[in-house]
């Protein structure tokens, strides 16, 4: 839906609208008329499903990572010696205050160590 709506330039809109109104989802027409969408446009997009191979690769690509469901955090650092950036822990599920600060505070403490 979201990448419909980005088709117009509304991809943000139509995302922080579907992530408030949760609960009532369906009809999607209605979210897309909310914000102000092209109908026909929007429409057209959907039915050809043509964002559907990007949102595919971007599932394996998350599941690969072990993505699960959403939210998903992962704390990393940048390898001084290579400069690519190693993810050290990930995070799931929305998580107070106190364990991002708790995990953060712990990776700090811990040198990053550069990749063998």
């Amino acid at each position: 839906m979201a990448d419909c709506a980005g088709e117009q330039g509304k991809y943000w809109q139509m995302h922080d609208r579907l992530y408030a109104n949760q609960q009532t989802l369906e009809p999607w027409t209605a979210h897309a008329e909310a914000i102000g969408l092209d109908m026909a446009k929007f429409q057209d997009c959907l039915s050809t499903g043509r964002s559907a191979d990007e949102i595919r690769k971007d599932m394996a690509e998350a599941q690969k990572a072990g993505v699960t469901g959403t939210p998903a955090f992962f704390l990393a650092y940048t390898d001084p010696t290579s400069g690519k950036v190693k993810t050290v822990t990930g995070m799931k599920g929305a998580q107070p205050f106190a364990a991002f600060k708790a995990a953060i505070d712990k990776l700090l403490a811990e040198p990053p160590k550069a990749a063998p």
